[in-house]
């Protein structure tokens, strides 16, 4: 998602590779697109345009993709029986379940990288055991390099995840079980899309009646 002169010109790509992933991948760019295009046009161009906090955008992407783990969803635009879109959105949580896992672990590598960059000059050391004890999947020691974003991105990604989760239920609560059909939830979002990049994630905590670092809607979702 490029957010060229938002709420103007706001540009949503995706790459067609096939299977849930599209769908999936399509939703969590478009909550990028409807935050940039929603924002309050009278804005300064900082806060239309420039994020000093990556997880506040990402609150949005992670909620709209979450579409894609409602089995009604699933069933109600695709023709699915009951057991099939279900088992589809189980798809998705397993999905989600796992790249919390691993950004969980990426963020561990990270800060112990950092911590010891002054003593060794930053190795790999503990890169491949992390990120496959968390996955279950084998990760190339030689990878690390390549797998670390700038800036902590991997903690941007970790309190989105928790925020979008809080926001998630709070949703949920005031507007009901299907929040991701009510008009309702998109005017409720639009209110939060219109202040652009100027508040924090953990602002947005407080204004739904959560403390910033409360994991139990998130735990509820993956656990589910």
């Amino acid at each position: 998602m490029i957010p060229a002169d938002p709420p103007q010109v706001v540009h949503l790509i995706t790459r067609a590779q096939g299977g849930l992933h599209d769908y999936q991948a399509f939703l969590h760019e478009a909550g990028h697109a409807l935050h940039y295009a929603g924002v309050d046009p009278s804005l300064p161009y900082t806060f239309r345009n420039i994020s000093r906090d990556h997880a506040l955008t990402e609150i949005y992407s992670y909620i709209v993709e979450a579409i894609s783990r409602q089995p009604g969803w699933h069933a109600r635009y695709f023709g699915l029986s009951d057991e099939q879109a279900a088992e589809n959105a189980e798809a998705t949580v397993f999905m989600e379940a796992l790249l919390f896992r691993r950004y969980v672990a990426k963020l561990q590598f990270e800060l112990d990288f950092w911590g010891r960059f002054s003593e060794d000059g930053g190795t790999s050391a503990g890169y491949s055991e992390r990120l496959t004890e968390a996955t279950g999947m084998r990760y190339r020691e030689e990878g690390y390099l390549a797998d670390m974003d700038a800036g902590f991105y991997s903690a941007d990604y970790l309190r989105a995840w928790i925020r979008a989760a809080q926001l998630r239920a709070y949703l949920e609560h005031e507007v009901g079980d299907e929040w991701w059909a009510s008009g309702e939830t998109g005017t409720r979002l639009r209110a939060l899309f219109s202040e652009g990049t100027r508040p924090s994630s953990e602002e947005i905590a407080g204004r739904i009646g959560f403390e910033p670092l409360d994991t139990g809607p998130l735990l509820a979702e993956l656990g589910a």
